[in-house]
């Protein structure tokens, strides 16, 4: 595919937004430039910076580090702030800057193991527009988006829809449908994802090898749909997360590997440490079942019942396969959360 690194074309892809944006009748009477400038600055205003430094003892600290910064979007008037949940996860304090450069302290208002969404609520208010939301869903193959991180117009990227597909993580999390785009930008945790439309329709969770086809180099990024946000919203607004009862978590990461299933993470402390699970382990099934691939592995787990389900696991541990019952939980009982007064 074809590299469009200049900023000539990204202005192209702005430009198409902006005309397809309502225009006002006061915007109107001060020229085509002006609409445009003021369109593109409010549009990338609605992005800010996320910066957090984790609890001392965050179980995530390994893994994560302790300062996290990446992006998020301002999403309704209330200056609710939608992010990518592993840039907040475990927080102990948590601030965002807008475009202006106006910082304010920021607190964890609701986050989203399934989805991987973190949602803040700034304590001051922060003076920008929200972006509205687009339809993720209607997003067609090789269409033009643009990824916005924190930094306004010379951090904006031209991308294109590659593909929609099932994403499944090492690290026990799955999306039916990921929205693969290339080229890649460096700058993907919590970028706004913004359709032809000026509306977001995706929030920046990885750089990815595999953009167009699974299997298939060519590198790109992968961002978690906006419509999975829709039907949580409110939950995490008023609960901190979304109904219904939580998946089983198991606490260990798996790599796919010459269709074998081998433990790479135990988490310490969690069931699958508890249970005796060891790194360099082969997951051979789920009760009867064999599974080889990280979908099968989490559609058999989530079968099983909610958080607490009783797990079965097969589990080859040097020369011999070995039963193993393990004791889901809940995966937000396991990460701390920063003590209230």
């Amino acid at each position: 595919m074809k590299h469009f690194p200049d900023s000539f074309l990204v202005w192209l892809l702005l430009c198409a937004v902006l005309a397809a944006l309502p225009v006002r009748a006061q915007d109107a009477a001060q020229g085509p430039k002006a609409i445009s400038e003021k369109r593109a600055d409010e549009l990338l205003a609605s992005v800010v910076k996320v910066r957090t430094r984790a609890l001392p003892n965050a179980r995530s600290n390994a893994s994560l580090g302790s300062v996290r910064e990446g992006s998020g979007v301002i999403i309704d008037d209330r200056g609710y702030v939608l992010t990518i949940g592993y840039l907040v996860i475990e927080a102990d304090t948590i601030e965002v800057t807008t475009a202006e450069g106006k910082t304010s302290p920021a607190t964890l208002a609701g986050y989203d193991h399934a989805t991987g969404f973190g949602l803040l609520r700034p304590v001051l208010p922060l003076g920008a527009k929200p972006i509205d939301f687009g339809a993720s869903g209607e997003l067609a193959l090789r269409e033009p988006v643009m990824v916005a991180p924190f930094g306004g117009r010379d951090s904006i990227n031209l991308a294109y829809v590659l593909s929609k597909r099932e994403f499944a993580g090492s690290w026990e999390y799955m999306l039916d449908s990921a929205i693969f785009t290339s080229p890649p930008t460096l700058a993907w945790a919590g970028s706004a994802l913004i359709s032809r439309e000026g509306k977001l329709v995706g929030i920046g969770s990885l750089l990815v090898r595999d953009s167009e086809e699974a299997g298939t180099p060519l590198p790109g990024n992968m961002f978690v749909p906006i419509d999975l946000i829709k039907p949580i919203l409110a939950d995490l607004i008023d609960k901190g997360r979304a109904s219904g009862e939580p998946r089983p978590w198991l606490g260990m990461a798996t790599e796919e590997l010459q269709g074998r299933l081998f433990v790479t993470r135990v988490s310490a402390d969690a069931p699958a440490d508890k249970a005796g699970v060891q790194r360099g382990d082969i997951i051979v099934g789920v009760g009867a079942d064999a599974v080889t691939t990280h979908a099968e592995l989490y559609r058999k787990v989530w079968s099983l019942g909610p958080a607490g389900t009783e797990v079965p696991l097969k589990v080859l541990q040097g020369a011999s396969v070995k039963e193993i019952k393990l004791r889901s939980i809940d995966r937000m009982e396991y990460f701390r959360a920063k003590p209230t007064l």
